[in-house]
């Protein structure tokens, strides 16, 4: 064995960026049509976002920790 660890691949580290950015974009576009959907006026929709953005962000914290502390990877 060489002493590394599932942690050290750099394709996972690549897939786990990919799957917090998609997290957070999709989370802004249900925001925006949900704002858009209740009003659609511009205060919804800085609204929509910003709630999107929070949950998204939320999310990623999660999923992180979740990631973080899996000793197996």
């Amino acid at each position: 064995m060489n002493g590394k660890n599932n942690r050290d691949n750099p394709l996972r580290a690549a897939g786990l960026v990919t799957a917090m950015g998609l997290n957070i974009a999709i989370c802004m576009v249900l925001g925006y049509f949900v704002a858009d959907w209740l009003g659609g006026s511009r205060g919804w929709v800085v609204l929509g976002l910003v709630v999107g953005l929070t949950v998204g962000i939320l999310s990623c914290v999660v999923l992180v920790r979740k990631i973080l502390e899996d000793p197996d990877g």
